[in-house]
């Protein structure tokens, strides 16, 4: 199917855009709020956690029932929207307050992520939805669609690993002690894949709706994996 076809259909998906607008707006929030740790227990975690393994499961949504290449575009969107996000943060930031603004030194503590972390973010996001999306997309070739529930906790589990390995490591090497980043790694890891489990009857509900709404269950078996393809950014 030529790259033209591929977007013509993609138009006629009702609920594509509603799914790929709430992946970008969980992921754009995520980012913001991921400053305040909240305690679990004896875990401390990032607030983000309450919602960003939700990018997760709309990512399982998108690759299940539209295709690796559907959900790739996503990604990027999600990447794009999340960097108009931080510009706006930082160029807010730097501008001079208002005179009768007392909250500057809040409003930057608060918001003003550093580079550092904001990079960690930005590579651990691209490369754990990746291979969340591939890990997914393969598996369903393989079963030839049968065990979502297997399908949709493997991605997870693939790409969650990424995702808190790759932060962690390079937000906080140097800054943590090496036990404490392992410590935050696995946990951080293991909650996100609890909740993807927790979530497994939505997400068979949900594409399960979908597919047979839109009329489409895609399968990626001559799809090309790379993260950025010509046909893909048109």
């Amino acid at each position: 199917m030529t790259g033209e076809a591929q977007l013509e259909r993609a138009e006629r998906y009702r609920f594509l855009p509603l799914i790929a607008g709430l992946f970008v707006s969980v992921l754009v929030v995520s980012n913001i709020v991921a400053v305040k740790p909240i305690g679990i227990g004896s875990l401390v975690v990032p607030a983000a956690l309450i919602l960003f393994p939700i990018s997760y499961i709309l990512g399982d949504v998108l690759t299940e029932v539209y295709g690796y290449g559907q959900a790739r575009r996503v990604i990027w969107i999600g990447f794009l929207g999340n960097l108009v996000a931080v510009g706006a943060i930082v160029v807010s930031g730097a501008l001079p307050a208002a005179s009768f603004w007392d909250d500057q030194a809040a409003y930057v503590q608060i918001l003003g992520a550093s580079p550092r972390l904001l990079s960690a973010s930005f590579v651990a996001y691209l490369v754990g939805e990746f291979l969340n999306s591939y890990v997914l997309a393969r598996l369903k070739v393989v079963s030839d669609g049968r065990h979502l529930w297997l399908r949709t906790i493997a991605s997870t589990v693939v790409g969650q690993a990424a995702d808190s390995a790759i932060f962690i490591s390079l937000a906080f090497v140097g800054v943590w002690a090496g036990d404490q980043i392992l410590t935050a790694i696995l946990s951080q890891w293991l909650i996100k894949v609890v909740y993807e489990a927790l979530f497994t009857p939505a997400t068979y509900a949900v594409t399960r709706a979908l597919k047979r709404v839109e009329r489409v269950d895609h399968y990626d078996r001559h799809t090309c994996f790379a993260p950025i393809v010509r046909a893909a950014m048109r």
